[in-house]
């Protein structure tokens, strides 16, 4: 009976200890609790005064297809988000890491497209959500981010 009890014991700390990766019954992925993958997410909330149907062109037929060709960009997601009504927009980017933030960001900071993106948009505030080093932070200094670190949670 004690080894039983013993037995149970033992699996019950075994489980807890790995309780960070967790296999998710309804999605057959992993997740990780309180483990920072290092990635690098932007969201940036936008205004504008342009027609809809300009802003519309302007993410889905230039941005966004030039985003989507960049080679070894490290881009998990890059997504735009539109509220008509308030004349604003989400964009959403996730990077795999610093790095590919930062090669990403050097290849479109001061590009023609980074040009007709601030003669469309208006940064109402930008969040940059990850570890990026202090000189990239200093390029990105004149749209006023907020720069946050990881914390935790499940990824």
């Amino acid at each position: 009976m004690k080894k039983v009890i013993l037995l149970l014991f033992i699996q019950f700390l075994v489980a807890s200890c790995v309780v960070s990766l967790v296999k998710s019954k309804s999605t057959g992925i992993m997740k990780s609790l309180n483990q920072n993958n290092n990635q690098v997410s932007i969201i940036a909330n936008l205004s504008y005064s342009e027609s809809i149907d300009e802003i519309k062109k302007f993410i889905r037929e230039q941005q966004a297809p030039l985003v989507y060709n960049l080679e070894d960009s490290g881009i998990v997601r890059f997504e735009w988000f539109l509220n008509e009504e308030e004349n604003t927009v989400t964009l959403i980017e996730v990077f795999e890491n610093a790095n590919a933030f930062q090669q990403y960001g050097s290849k479109v900071l001061g590009s023609p497209i980074n040009i007709r993106f601030n003669e469309l948009f208006k940064i109402e505030n930008l969040n940059v959500l990850g570890e990026i080093d202090d000189e990239f932070k200093s390029k990105l200094e004149p749209m006023g981010p907020s720069f946050k670190s990881y914390v935790g949670g499940i990824n």
